[in-house]
């Protein structure tokens, strides 16, 4: 079968790096209690790699009456754990030290108040602690079980061959541990009160239970501390681990697993991408309509229709026209900043700041709807993360993109010079048609005023009526052409603002989220390179 344990191609360093990683990646973003115990995790592993590292610390667990205490004694060769004559005989952890090597510092760490030491013989960096009962009814007891299981390098479970199935034991250390199946050791102990042929049967189902909790390739020693049976075999499997000095190790990268899955949860099963161009696009068009982009545009298109009627329309209807207000006015007279300074230039610029302020309400549906396309599959930490990420400038947001509309160059104030050249040919036409008008007005009055004829027409006749039709023509001309230059202010003008929103809205919004997915991303890309498949047996 295959399960989930560190990946074997980091050491252990490089593990706790990514272990830190992962922590400030999710820090805000997970349960804080969680992310408390992850860096509480990552304290205690390099508090323990800086103690006395080659030794192996093995706790002896065990239930009321499975013979825990005397197996210490029968593993250390001492008399020092008191055994058998009250419930519970184990008030106090206590550890006998086998070999020269100083653990004072180590056991402060852990905590244990009566130490012992032995002779190293065939044992050598080896701590071996008596532990309390897990099952006494002093709570004091159960806690300090419960503190050390979390510390020690090894926990050699101490189990009554008829009470293997203790729900006390499963429910509330091996199915928390079953990760930790490399720094554990079973013992089924007092084998002499059974049968001999039962004892590989109990063996056999207390293994396949073990693996329907998730802790295979485990073996159960079987033996009897009373007696002596098989207690040399168990000091030799202990010797063996405190050779191999891997079990410190082990069980660092046991708990980084087991908190690692945990923070899994917390992280989601995949990575997310970048905010999509769809949904970019969806806030920027619902911020510039927020913003009244498309009614400047009108305005800015209008405006140029209007000015060009002026600058190349008929005198007289140029005039009429010139008494109307510009367009761009009408959005300034809306404005309380005053009296208009102009159209153009930094009068247009007061205009664009003021006439319309972003509706809070239409700028926050349009966060939201954003963001909900990204997050729905996140764990709900992310997702909240994610949405005060978009909302982090939301309050400078409407000001932001009032100075960003405000300061962007519409190019309104630069006539082109055939406007010129169209209002001179408009003013001869006008002469034209005034002076044909006077001459034949003149020619009515004094008969003696010359009044040649062109064909049937009088020349005053001719040069009124040309003057005017030449006008109303080149009016009409400069109409046309006047109305193509100002279809292509406007779609410059919406190009502009639009431009100038999706660079706030990059800045304040996009940027923000964006880096929170990133954020997510590196947790993601952490939490993988932490964990790998690996194969054990079934």
């Amino acid at each position: 079968m295959t399960d989930t344990s560190v990946n074997p191609g980091l050491t252990v360093p490089q593990t706790l790096r990514t272990l830190q990683d992962l922590i400030e990646a999710c820090r805000g973003r997970a349960d804080e209690a969680l992310i408390d115990q992850a860096q509480a995790l990552g304290n205690r592993a390099d508090r323990r790699l800086a103690l006395s590292g080659d030794t192996t610390v093995v706790a002896i667990a065990g239930a009321t009456g499975a013979g825990k205490s005397t197996l210490f004694n029968a593993l250390s060769r001492t008399a020092l754990a008191e055994t058998g004559v009250r419930r519970p005989t184990t008030s106090q952890s206590m550890s006998v030290t086998f070999g020269a090597s100083d653990t004072s510092e180590l056991l402060s760490w852990l905590g244990i108040p009566r130490r012992h030491s032995a002779p190293g013989r065939d044992l050598t960096d080896l701590v071996l602690i008596d532990l309390p009962d897990y099952d006494s009814t002093v709570e004091r007891h159960r806690d300090e079980v419960d503190r050390l299981v979390s510390l020690v390098d090894v926990i050699l479970w101490v189990v009554d061959p008829q009470k293997y199935a203790d729900a006390a034991l499963h429910e509330r250390y091996l199915i928390p541990l079953s990760s930790h199946s490399d720094v554990m050791l079973f013992v089924l102990n007092q084998i002499d009160r059974v049968r001999p042929e039962q004892v590989d049967k109990i063996r056999s189902d207390m293994a396949h239970l073990l693996v329907d909790e998730g802790i295979s390739g485990v073996e159960i020693h079987a033996l009897s501390a009373a007696t002596g049976q098989g207690v040399d075999q168990m000091r030799q499997v202990l010797r063996e681990v405190a050779t191999r000095k891997q079990a410190v190790a082990a069980r660092l990268l046991a708990d980084v697993t087991a908190m690692a899955c945990r923070l899994r949860q917390a992280v989601g099963p995949d990575q997310v991408h970048e905010l999509p161009e769809t949904a970019v696009d969806q806030l920027d068009q619902a911020i510039a309509a927020s913003a009244g982009v498309e009614e400047v545009t009108q305005a800015v298109e209008a405006s140029w229709r209007h000015r060009g009627a002026v600058a190349t329309g008929w005198p007289i209807l140029s005039w009429w026209r010139h008494l109307k207000p510009d367009p761009l006015r009408r959005l300034q007279l809306k404005s309380e900043t005053g009296p208009p300074t102009g159209v153009g230039g930094a009068g247009l610029r007061n205009v664009l700041r003021s006439w319309r302020p972003v509706p809070q309400a239409r700028l926050d549906s349009a966060l939201r709807a954003m963001t909900d396309q990204s997050i729905q599959r996140l764990p709900r930490g992310w997702q909240d993360a994610i949405q005060r990420a978009a909302r982090l400038n939301q309050a400078e947001l409407p000001d932001r993109l009032d100075q960003a509309i405000a300061a962007t160059e519409l190019d309104l104030d630069r006539r082109p010079t055939w406007w010129s050249l169209a209002r001179l040919f408009q003013w001869l036409f006008f002469i034209a048609l005034l002076a044909g008008l006077a001459w034949w007005g003149g020619s009515l009055i004094w008969s003696a005023l010359p009044r040649p004829m062109a064909g049937p027409l009088a020349y005053p006749v001719v040069l009124a009526l040309g003057g005017l039709l030449a006008g109303l023509l080149l009016s009409g001309l400069s109409r046309l052409a006047v109305g193509a230059q100002a279809r292509a202010k406007a779609a410059t003008a919406s190009r502009r603002l639009r431009r100038a929103i999706s660079q706030v809205t990059q800045r304040s919004v996009l940027g923000p989220v964006n880096e929170e997915l990133r954020r997510h991303n590196q947790a993601q890309t952490a939490l993988n390179l932490l964990l790998a498949p690996r194969r054990s047996a079934a």
